[in-house]
C-alpha cells in the first residue's frame, strides 16, 4: 500500500476559514475527497457498467462534499430546511457509494491496492493524503458520514430567531433528534474503529492523517456520546419529575465520557489550527461536565444530617464553582483560537447551571460555615460516584455489496 503526502498550491476552503460562526457541536474534521480517475487503474479489471457506476457515485460524492465544504466555512446561522436537505443528500450519496466501493475490498478481490484515493485533511499538518488502499477510502467515507451527522446536530441545537427577532427555545423534538443523530455519528466512528482500522496494517496506519488516527476517532465517538448526555441532562433539568439523583448520575456519566475523550486526544501531537481547537473544545466541555457533576453531588451530600456530610458538600460545591470558572476560560480560549467561533445563546443544562452554581454554592457555603468552624470543613473535593455508562453508539454495520459485484468476473 502506497502513501503520498502533498501540499497543492491552492488550500482547501476549510483550512483557510477564518471563522466558523456559532458552535453547539464542534465539527473538527470535515475532510473532502479529491477527484480520482478510476478508469486507468481499474479499466482493464472491471466491466464497463460497474466501472461507470463506481466512477459516477464517487464523482457525485466529490462534487457534493465540495459544495458542503463551502457552506461550512460561511460563519452565519443557517436555519433553512434547504441546508438540512443538502446534508441529507450528501449522506445519501455516501451511503449509495459504500456498497459499490466495498467490492474493492471483498475477500479474494485483488483490487484493494489499485487506486490512489486522495482526500484533503483538516486537522493534519499535511494538506492532503493519498493512499493506494481501498480500506483508506472506506475509513474516510465513514469519517465523513460521522462529521456530517455532527454538523446536522449542530444545526438543530443552534437557537433560531423568529421573524420578530426573538430567540426561540430549542424544541424538545430537536433535542431528541439531535440525540439520535449523535448516536448515529458515534456508530459510524465505532464501526470505523472496530471493523475498518484493523484491516489496515499497523505499519500503514502510521501513514494515516491525524484526522483518522485511532485516538481522534475514539475522542470523536466519546464526544458525540458526551453531548448526548448533556442534552439529556438539560431535559432532566426541565422535567419536574427528574430527581437530584437522576441529574447527578447523568452529570457523572458525562464527566466519564469527556474524561475518556480527553485521554484519547491528549496522546496525540499538539498542533495548531483545527487540531488544537478540537483539543480545546474537549477541555472546555470536560470542565463544564465536572462543574455539573460536583454541583449535583454537593446538593445530595448537603441533604445529609451530619457535620461531615455538610462539610463534604461545601467542598463539592466549591469545586463546582471552580470548574465553572475554568470552563468559561476554556470556552473563551476555544472561541478565540483560529478559526474563531462564537457561542450561541446559552440553552439547556448550562443556561440553568451557570446561574444556579454560583448562587447555591455561595448560600450553602455561607450557611454551613456559620454552623461549623472553618477548620472543620473539607478542603479537598470528594470523589464523584462512578456510574456504569448507559449510552452506547448505534450498532452500525457496513452495508452488503452492491448486486453488480455478484455478476462481475473481474480479472485483476
Amino acid at each position: 500500500m502506497g502513501c503520498l503526502l502533498s501540499t497543492p498550491g491552492e488550500a482547501s476552503p476549510l483550512r483557510r476559514a477564518a471563522s466558523i460562526g456559532e458552535v453547539a457541536v464542534f465539527v473538527p474534521g470535515f475532510r473532502i475527497p479529491e477527484s480520482v480517475d478510476l478508469s486507468q487503474p481499474l479499466g482493464d479489471c472491471l466491466s464497463r457498467g460497474l466501472l461507470d457506476r463506481l466512477s459516477s457515485l464517487r464523482t457525485r460524492m466529490v462534487t457534493m462534499a465540495a459544495q458542503e465544504a463551502r457552506r461550512f466555512t460561511k460563519p452565519r446561522r443557517i436555519t433553512t430546511t434547504r441546508h438540512g436537505s443538502a446534508l441529507s443528500e450528501l449522506l445519501r450519496a455516501l451511503e449509495d457509494y459504500l456498497p459499490v466501493l466495498l467490492g474493492l475490498v471483498k475477500d479474494g478481490c485483488q483490487l484493494r491496492d489499485k487506486v490512489p484515493f486522495v482526500w484533503i485533511n483538516q486537522e493534519d499538518d499535511a494538506e492532503e493524503t493519498a493512499m493506494t488502499n481501498a480500506w483508506y477510502e472506506v475509513l474516510s467515507v465513514l469519517h465523513l458520514m460521522a462529521m456530517l451527522s455532527l454538523l446536522q446536530a449542530n444545526r438543530l441545537l443552534l437557537p433560531k430567531i423568529s421573524s420578530e427577532g426573538y430567540q426561540l427555545k430549542i424544541s424538545e423534538e430537536n433535542r431528541r433528534k439531535s440525540i439520535d443523530i449523535l448516536l448515529k455519528a458515534a456508530g459510524y466512528l465505532d464501526c470505523a474503529i472496530r471493523h475498518v482500522l484493523p484491516q489496515i496494517t499497523p505499519e500503514h496506519r502510521k501513514d494515516l492523517p491525524l484526522d483518522l488516527e485511532e485516538g481522534v476517532l475514539r475522542a470523536l465517538c466519546l464526544q458525540a456520546l458526551g453531548q448526548c448526555v448533556d442534552i439529556q441532562l438539560g431535559m432532566a433539568i426541565d422535567s419536574p419529575k427528574a430527581t437530584l439523583a437522576v441529574k447527578r448520575r447523568l452529570a457523572c456519566e458525562m464527566v466519564n465520557y469527556w474524561h475518556q475523550a480527553q485521554n484519547n486526544i491528549a496522546k496525540l501531537p499538539s498542533t495548531d489550527g483545527w487540531a488544537k481547537k478540537h483539543q480545546l473544545f474537549i477541555k472546555w466541555k470536560y470542565a463544564e461536565a465536572k462543574a455539573a457533576a460536583y454541583y449535583y453531588h454537593g446538593l445530595i451530600l448537603d441533604e445529609g444530617n451530619t457535620e461531615k456530610s455538610h462539610g463534604v458538600a461545601i467542598a463539592a460545591l466549591q469545586a463546582s464553582e471552580e470548574y465553572l470558572k475554568e470552563s468559561k476560560k476554556a470556552c473563551e480560549t476555544f472561541n478565540s483560537t483560529p478559526p474563531t467561533s462564537r457561542n450561541p445563546p446559552l440553552w439547556g443544562s448550562m443556561k440553568y447551571l451557570s446561574e444556579k452554581i454560583p448562587k447555591d454554592a455561595s448560600s450553602k457555603i455561607r450557611i454551613n460555615q456559620d454552623l461549623y468552624s472553618e477548620e472543620r470543613t473539607f478542603k479537598t473535593a470528594p470523589t464523584l460516584p462512578d456510574f456504569a455508562l448507559a449510552l452506547k453508539p448505534d450498532d452500525y454495520q457496513l452495508p452488503p455489496l452492491d448486486p453488480l459485484w455478484n455478476k462481475e468476473d473481474h480479472h485483476c
